[in-house]
């Protein structure tokens, strides 16, 4: 999941100078989980900015409401109706979320209320551990699902270094040696031989150094977003229907009815929704 926190109140004060009403979004799932975003986190964030806005002698009303998923633009959709009323909004959510916001209402300030710190797993109770850098290239069929480019800080590819002592790393001797935990599980794994391998040098061009990355995941779903916009079948019919191909019908053609549903029939499939 997305590991996140929130970030410090000076900065969130910095933020609001000159506001006098502000809507502070949250969302309900990663942020939520690793109490940075979620309902109750942005409820006590509200109440937060509008006490230091007082003892500042400023005037600052910070509304607060969450939605399910910022990152999907169906489920901030019910937003659109209040924004408005606001100077700004301030997000709760991940960098994708703060960014799904700001695209989907491009004449509302959208502020980010939180830092992104990394994909990651709770290893313990309140602590988050980063497992997964999004590479865009795999390896963990040749470590036994431990990854080292995530957790080896020399994002070695074929075993440890000379400076690893008693399975602990020489960078943070706090942190377990992963390549030692990786060649210490090898054998109930049969990946042995595997590990005496030596792997070539990784191809780093699918990773973040590229740039903006995409992916489509299905192409059957691969259509316009339901919001506003129509199918490219419904653009053709309508089109035959007016007898014209230059008649701006594109412009004016409902959304699809459906896309909504299939789109969340896709999302729970997915164990998303």
């Amino acid at each position: 999941m997305i590991v996140a926190e929130q970030k410090s109140l000076p900065d969130l004060k910095r933020m609001m100078k000159g506001k006098k009403k502000v809507l502070a979004v949250g969302c309900g799932t990663c942020v939520s989980v690793c109490f940075a975003g979620g309902q109750k986190e942005t409820r006590g964030l509200a109440k937060a900015l509008q006490t230091a806005a007082a003892v500042d002698g400023d005037e600052l009303v910070v509304e607060e409401k969450t939605v399910q998923r910022q990152c999907v633009q169906e489920f901030i959709e019910p937003l659109a109706d209040d924004l408005g009323e606001y100077d700004a909004v301030l997000s709760l959510g991940c960098g994708v979320g703060v960014q799904t916001m700001a695209e989907r209402y491009p004449t509302t300030r959208v502020l980010p209320g939180l830092d992104t710190n990394f994909m990651g797993q709770p290893t313990e109770p309140g602590v988050w551990e980063e497992r997964c850098v999004g590479c865009g290239n795999c390896v963990l069929e040749y470590t036994g699902g431990l990854c080292p480019i995530t957790r080896c800080p020399k994002q070695l590819m074929n075993g440890p270094c000379g400076g690893a002592e008693d399975g602990m790393c020489e960078v943070d001797t706090s942190v377990p040696c992963i390549w030692t935990k990786i060649w210490n599980n090898s054998e109930n794994l049969n990946l042995m031989d595997m590990l005496m391998e030596v792997q070539p040098p990784k191809d780093w061009s699918t990773s973040r150094g590229g740039g903006m990355r995409r992916t489509v995941v299905r192409d059957d779903l691969h259509q316009p977003f339901a919001i506003g916009k129509a199918t490219t079948a419904e653009v053709e019919a309508a089109k035959a229907a007016e007898g014209s191909a230059d008649d701006g019908v594109a412009a004016t053609v409902a959304a699809d009815p459906d896309a909504s549903a299939r789109e969340d029939a896709f999302l729970k499939d997915l164990g998303l929704a």
